[in-house]
Formats: structure tokens, sequence, C-alpha cells
């Protein structure tokens, strides 16, 4: 099915609603009317609302439109925020130093914005106890809460068991403003000028 508004002789119904190149109310007209009057002021007739009775047409250069739509998606999706999913891997017996340099990387990702997506991995006879991978992931969870939040509860998930941690509104706010002051050229000091 095509994305793209019908143009001119593609258009099907036997009358529309006009609409001037100015935005102003022409009323319903049939089509041999609007494509003559679109022929006489050298535009093209672009169905914008299908789907109304009788649907709605304007008269505007196609061409431009198209070209300025294209400016407008490409402008929205440079704007587009990223979302990151960082990951981190545990074992149900790691060390307490283990635990806090992990506890570290998961606060440095929090703090740049981004998703954690925490995996406590089980082998072998671990896989018997789930508990303990609970106990970790709510200690972690409670560690970093000032941070982030629990956005998917932990779920066992074959041998290993997955929990989710998304950064608070204020935190990502802070972290994207970062990244935007980080991007922006600075202002170079200028040179002396030389004494001739």
């Amino acid at each position: 099915m095509s994305v793209e508004p019908r143009v001119n002789e593609q258009i099907r119904a036997r009358e529309v609603r006009l609409v001037g190149p100015e935005g102003e109310q022409v009323g319903i007209v049939p089509l041999e009317r609007a494509l003559q009057l679109a022929a006489d002021v050298d535009l093209d007739l672009v169905e914008v609302a299908p789907m109304a009775r009788p649907p709605v047409c304007k008269l505007m250069d196609f061409g431009k439109f198209k070209y300025e739509s294209a400016l407008k998606a490409r402008e929205a999706r440079r704007n587009q925020q990223q979302t990151v999913i960082k990951e981190m891997k545990l074992r149900p017996k790691i060390d307490s130093h283990d635990y806090e340099t992990k506890k570290g990387h998961v606060v440095r990702f929090l703090k740049a914005g981004d998703k954690v997506k925490v995996t406590i991995m089980f082998r072998g006879r671990e896989q018997s106890r789930p508990e303990l991978g609970f106990r970790l992931l709510r200690k972690l969870s409670e560690e970093v809460g000032e941070l982030g939040f629990v956005e998917a509860a932990p779920k066992q998930d074959g041998r290993n068991m997955i929990m989710v941690i998304a950064p608070h509104r204020a935190t990502k706010a802070a972290a994207v403003a970062a990244h935007a002051a980080k991007s922006e050229p600075r202002e170079t000091p200028e040179a002396p000028e030389a004494i001739a």
C-alpha cells in the first residue's frame, strides 16, 4: 500500500472538497473542475485527506511538498533520542569487591542515561537456588535506586535471571544536557595580533 498521497489523475473521487494554495476554502467541486483549476495556476492537485467524504484536495507544488516533508522527517530522526541498553552479567556467588565494581559500571551507565540489563548466570546446582539471584538483584536495585528504577522485574529465563533498570527522567535529562554541552563547538581564543 502506498503512503504517498494521490496526485492529479490518480485521484478517483467524482467530487472533492478543494483548498486553495494559500489554505483558503474553495468548496466542493467536481474533480474535472479541480484539475482544471490546478492546471490554470500551474500547481498539482494533491489529496490530503482521502478518508473524508468527499476527499479533501489541496492545490500545491507537489515536488516542493515532498522535499519539505523529507527535510522534516530527517530533522525528526536527528532529534530522536536513541535508547541504548547496556548489559551487566553477574554470578550468584559473586565476591563483594567484584560486585562493587559491577555496581559502579551500572551506576555509570545510568548516569549516562542508558538502560541496564542485569543478567545473573546460573551454572550447575546454582539453578536450584534462584532466590540467591533474586536477593542479589533486589540488593542492586535498592543501591542504585536514586539513579534508576526497575523497569522489568527479575524473571528466570532458562539458566539466566534478567532484570532491566532504567534511569529516572531527571537522571536521563541531566545526561542529555551534559552530552549536548559536550558536543557543542567551543570558542577558541583569538591569537594575539603580530606586531609589525
